[in-house]
């Protein structure tokens, strides 16, 4: 299989050929729902478009936990099939499908009370493994723990004595959830879909009650296309009602956002080997690995204002500081959150208490001819609700459509990344590159390490990691845009790396040295670049703006003080 490069050039040519001949399905949303709709008609032999008003993934699907997970919590609803389908989903995703992006993680539960709840928490986490297993595909995590107050406190020092009677340690596994959908992306071109970012969908094509296409604006480039296809799949998420407004019709389902905030602080503001997994009055706490980070999240409350921005205010800072605070021995404070990031779940809300439950799942639904409409769902089961869409598009076709096969496909770059992981020394030696640096490429490109390694050799300064972001080499944002579809610097520092939430300046320092590198793969001029950098800062500044003040409606305002960038 060739893998597909996703640059300026070759995004211009897959807008011009979706405008060129009719396709067998067109996706609009390049979330992980709507990547995953495109690799899975892609590799049924459907020709395939997949458009994104702004970045892939610039929405919800980059703001999440960043948690491949079955939903501890949903087997005291006793929602057993929900969460025996997010195991399944979980060691796929482990083992076969993206082994390089999607890694294990260990969680501790601290036990408030002798007894009764060690029993009845255990009993769960027994069930979540022997679950797992039971799957068929989970056999690759190290099963619970029951650990004393003691053991538990050598595991997470940060804890406080009194905060805990004992524990139980489990493992869950987690990923950056930008860098996956990217990945996908890319895998989906390389199977032949057309991709195409930064193409607005804002109206729909129809001939009598069927919808036919679409009208896409090109917001790179200005032009506008005609997109015709047999089937249409709306995977837009928060926005699914919105684009359902662009053909008038009233949708079987509503989706209504609700915001979950998270915090970034450094891996030294809390000692502990593990995760924590906390109880609120609401719901549950975490506190995530994350390389030189932790995060922490999150929160859970309606929200009607701008989707394209979500704001975090400074309620929601203050909630997830306390909630963390009663359980750590030395309190978190504002000065330790290097970064803030908040992001809005699609939640499904039936318009009967029949459809009620819909909440926690996904549905789809085909309202009329040559639309259909999926939402809802979690990120680790974005391959079934792929499926489904597609199951439900093929009806609508004149033809005969081989069945879902990817849970077989792997993603580009997990062909070969455990052999390449085995030789990581001796490449590390052949690149003159620390074994540190190497771990960390292959963690987040797998086998298109090679790819990337290729750029250094031609540049050697591209081997040096940039000044203000050391975690991240010079060639990273180079390739970000000759590769990975990056099309401006709040993609490369937001999205592609995950500097805007890992540098107590948001990014605002390494702003100039990564608009110089990517300005000739993106052919800027020195104006455009002055642009980029500045819209980058008031970016930075509107969302630290929002988070001092006190309620959403503020922090929306002020949030919306910086525009997106336009091309000049």
């Amino acid at each position: 299989m060739k893998t597909a490069i996703l640059g300026p050039a070759q995004r211009a040519e897959a807008l011009a050929r979706m405008a060129e001949r009719e396709l067998d399905i067109l996706v609009v949303g390049g979330g992980v729902v709507g990547a995953g709709t495109a690799l899975d008609a892609a590799t049924r032999g459907l020709s395939t478009g997949l458009v994104e008003a702004r970045d892939w993934a610039s929405g919800t699907s980059s703001r999440s936990s960043k948690l491949i997970h079955g939903g501890l919590r949903y087997l005291e609803m006793l929602d057993f099939a929900l969460v025996r389908e997010a195991l399944k989903e979980r060691g796929l995703l482990l083992e076969r499908l993206a082994p390089h992006l999607v890694k294990p993680v260990p969680f501790l539960y601290p036990l408030q009370h002798k007894g009764w709840e060690r029993w009845y928490a255990g009993s769960g986490v027994a069930l979540y493994d022997a679950m797992s297993v039971s799957s068929g595909h989970g056999r690759g995590l190290p099963v619970h723990r029951h650990l004393s107050q003691k053991r538990a406190l050598r595991v997470a020092p940060c804890l406080k004595r009194d905060a805990l009677v004992g524990a139980l340690q489990y493992y869950d596994a987690q990923m950056d959830d930008a860098r996956y959908v990217a990945t996908m992306v890319r895998t989906a071109a390389a199977y032949g879909a057309q991709v195409a970012n930064r193409a607005r969908v804002v109206g729909f094509l129809r001939e009598g009650e069927r919808v036919v296409g679409v009208r896409v604006e090109d917001v790179e480039g200005g032009g506008d296309y005609e997109i015709r296809a047999q089937q249409i799949v709306n995977a837009t998420g928060v926005w699914t009602d919105d684009t359902q407004a662009l053909i008038g019709e009233r949708g079987q389902f509503h989706v209504r956002a609700s915001k979950g905030i998270h915090l970034v602080v450094p891996k030294d503001r809390i000692h502990s080997t593990t995760g924590l997994i906390l109880r609120t009055e609401k719901s549950v706490l975490f506190v995530i690995p994350w390389g030189r980070h932790w995060i922490v999240g999150t929160t859970d409350t309606g929200w009607d204002l701008d989707k394209a921005h979500p704001a975090a205010s400074s309620a929601d800072i203050d909630y997830l500081l306390e909630h963390v605070n009663e359980v750590l021995a030395t309190p978190l404070t504002r000065d330790d959150v290097e970064g803030v990031y908040a992001g809005l779940r699609p939640l499904l809300a039936g318009e009967s208490d029949a459809t009620s439950k819909l909440s926690r799942e996904h549905t789809v639904a085909h309202p009329v001819p040559g639309l259909v409409v999926v939402a809802g769902g979690k990120y680790t089961t974005y391959r079934v609700m792929a499926k489904d869409a597609v199951d439900e598009a093929v009806h609508g076709l004149d033809q005969r459509v081989a069945d879902c096969v990817t849970e077989d496909v792997p993603l580009v770059g997990a062909e070969g990344y455990r052999a390449l992981w085995n030789a990581r020394a001796r490449i590390a030696a052949r690149t003159g590159l620390h074994v540190a640096r190497i771990e960390h490429l292959l963690n987040r490109y797998g086998s298109l390490t090679e790819e990337l390694l290729e750029l250094v050799v031609a540049d050697p300064a591209l081997g040096e990691p940039l000044a203000h972001a050391d975690d991240y080499l010079r060639a990273e944002a180079v390739y970000a845009c000759t590769h990975e579809g990056a099309r401006h610097l709040d993609d490369v520092l937001t999205r592609r790396t995950r500097i805007s939430i890992e540098t107590f300046d948001r990014g605002t320092r390494s702003a100039r040295e990564v608009a110089g590198l990517i300005a000739p793969a993106l052919g800027w001029d020195d104006d455009q670049v002055e642009k980029e950098i500045a819209h980058y800062q008031k970016r930075v500044e509107a969302e630290r703006e929002s988070q001092r003040q006190p309620d959403d409606l503020t922090a929306d305002a002020a949030r919306l003080g910086a525009p997106d960038i336009v091309p000049l």
